[in-house]
């Protein structure tokens, strides 16, 4: 059962060698960048959810810092989507604050994430299928017009200004997540994995500085996974934006993430980089049901 579970964490795919720990996997070093700032882009503190009598999760403290692509870890319900729901103003939670660029909330307006520089995605694909890819990504710059609906309809020259400098603003996403070629096709018609990536277009588009994505891989394939690694990774460069990254799949988590934080039953166990989250024993015990002495004992070097 133990040999069993660890394989579950460590998919072969993306270890190194087979004496790997149970979340260890390769991971390539990161490219020296300038020095990160001293303001996260994200501050949550003490933040607590329940729904009725059921605690989501519980004081739970969370910084990321500009460019950072920070993964947030944990069985199912660890309470991981309901964090991301509640920074993004869905939920309303009953205690703690959360600060994005500077701006303190106890709930985020909603109305206001375009404004704040936050943009996210979904489990679940939430994609107009009847429209183009094109128009798809423009719609993630509705919050960004200036021109009101009269000067649009009369085509004045500020709303055409307007609606040029969004289209080449759609045409470069678009062209650095590779889907110039589908274009003009209907969403509705492509490959779920081509609809993750034009989702993930769409939440680009804004350049946000705080990206929430949430469980951007679910359901790809190997190879989609690896090719929309790769499209994350350009993101960040290109645009420079923060990410909070929430995925299952271990290999992907650690090959992507500057810092992890593992929740289990709705509390936080376990925040650092990638190698001490690997290392450490309450993250073990958490995925692979052991206590934490019996953890201990698992170590880094020992055969899976």
């Amino acid at each position: 059962m133990l040999r069993a579970a660890r394989h579950a964490l460590a998919p072969p795919r993306w270890r190194a060698s087979r004496r790997a720990s149970p979340l260890t996997v390769a991971r390539p070093q990161p490219a020296a960048s300038a020095p990160m700032p001293s303001r996260p882009v994200l501050a949550v503190e003490g933040l607590s959810l329940a729904f009725g009598g059921t605690v989501a999760f519980d004081a739970i403290d969370l910084s990321v810092r500009a460019r950072e692509i920070h993964a947030v870890i944990g069985p199912n319900g660890a309470g991981k989507s309901s964090l991301i729901n509640t920074i993004s103003g869905l939920y309303a939670p009953r205690a703690g604050r959360i600060g994005i660029g500077g701006h303190s909330f106890t709930r985020v307006p909603t109305g206001r994430l375009a404004a704040l520089g936050v943009a996210r995605t979904f489990q679940n694909l939430a994609l107009f299928k009847g429209l183009s890819v094109l128009d798809n990504v423009l719609s993630g710059l509705a919050e960004a017009r200036r021109a009101g609906l009269a000067a649009q309809l009369l085509g004045l020259p500020a709303a055409r200004r307007e609606a040029r400098a969004h289209r080449a603003q759609a045409l470069s996403v678009i062209a650095l997540l590779e889907l110039d070629a589908h274009r003009d096709r209907l969403v509705g018609s492509l490959p779920y994995g081509l609809q993750k990536r034009v989702e993930l277009a769409r939440a680009l588009v804004a350049r946000p500085q705080l990206l929430l994505l949430d469980e951007p891989m679910a359901g790809m394939s190997a190879t989609e996974k690896a090719e929309m690694s790769g499209f994350i990774l350009a993101a960040r460069r290109s645009i420079g934006t923060a990410i909070v990254l929430i995925e299952h799949d271990i290999g992907v988590v650690m090959r992507l993430s500057d810092r992890v934080t593992v929740l289990d039953h709705g509390r936080r166990i376990a925040t650092g980089t990638p190698a001490e989250v690997q290392a450490n024993p309450a993250v073990i015990a958490a995925y692979l049901g052991l206590d934490e002495d019996e953890a201990a004992d698992v170590t880094v070097g020992e055969a899976a």
